[in-house]
């Protein structure tokens, strides 16, 4: 994979990756190194999963940092930002990938906990996490944040038992678009991209779930989709991604079906 970078705008770069365990966000990182981008910090809950990405970076040629954290928490998010721009250095770039899809099922099963909990991470802890590396990014006049959201915010009729999960991605979008205001003309470029239906573990879950329990219409649209062969795989889902980042669009929502 290459990805057109005119002037190497993105080498040298330090990045961080949420969820970068599997997926999305280790395809991610991956394409970051091969990019030109120096070091990576690597975030998410599992240790053992981090330290494959991690290799994998390497391997690419950029230097990798990880650090197991769990972001449904946000009391650790300031903490571990501290860490982290003390260990690796100034952060140039942020992807806000790690995310849940639960709560699944019908409306009426629904715990406030289990909704508290998939806002926390999916929308709060992006804001977090980006709050406490933009005024570095400001100070230096060059940034790049990706906020990882979900076509499904486009048509959220379609999944039925996922409510949830949708409403936090369009909360998400609607925090990019204003911290993309609020943020215009520094240099600091804030955007949501939108990576297709990806074949993904999170997806592989659902699969795995008693349609009982999610709900039938739910499970059989996800089964088809895996057994119709279309799902993209992370690394081309992840091409799309890092490939806008060489430019200086600000407010946007990408999708994997755009021009890179």
């Amino acid at each position: 994979m290459t990805i057109d970078d005119p002037g190497g705008i993105l080498a040298g770069r330090t990045a961080v990756v949420t969820g970068a365990g599997r997926g999305i966000g280790r395809a991610t990182a991956v394409a970051l190194a091969r990019a030109g981008v120096a070091t990576i910090a690597l975030l998410a809950r599992s240790a053992g999963q981090l330290e494959g990405t991690a290799r994998l970076v390497e391997a690419a040629g950029a230097r990798a940092h990880v650090r197991p954290v769990d972001l449904g928490d946000p009391t650790q998010i300031a903490d571990v930002v501290a860490e982290l721009t003390g260990t690796i250095g100034d952060v140039d770039i942020l992807i806000n990938n790690a995310a849940t899809v639960a709560p699944l099922g019908p409306t009426a099963t629904r715990s406030a906990a289990s909704m508290l909990d998939a806002f926390t991470l999916n929308t709060i802890a992006p804001v977090l996490v980006t709050g406490a590396l933009l005024p570095g990014m400001v100070a230096r006049g060059w940034g790049r944040v990706v906020n990882v959201s979900s076509g499904i915010v486009a048509h959220p009729a379609v999944m039925i038992g996922g409510s949830t999960y949708a409403a936090t991605k369009a909360a998400l979008e609607t925090q990019t678009i204003s911290m993309a205001a609020e943020y215009a003309d520094t240099g600091v470029t804030i955007n949501a991209y939108r990576p297709g239906s990806v074949d993904t573990a999170m997806q592989e879950w659902i699969r795995a779930q008693d349609p009982d329990q999610v709900g039938h219409v739910l499970h059989d649209r996800f089964v088809a989709s895996h057994a119709s062969g279309r799902l993209l795989t992370p690394e081309a889902s992840a091409e799309g991604l890092v490939g806008h980042l060489t430019r200086a669009d600000n407010g946007q929502i990408w999708d994997v079906t755009d021009p890179s």
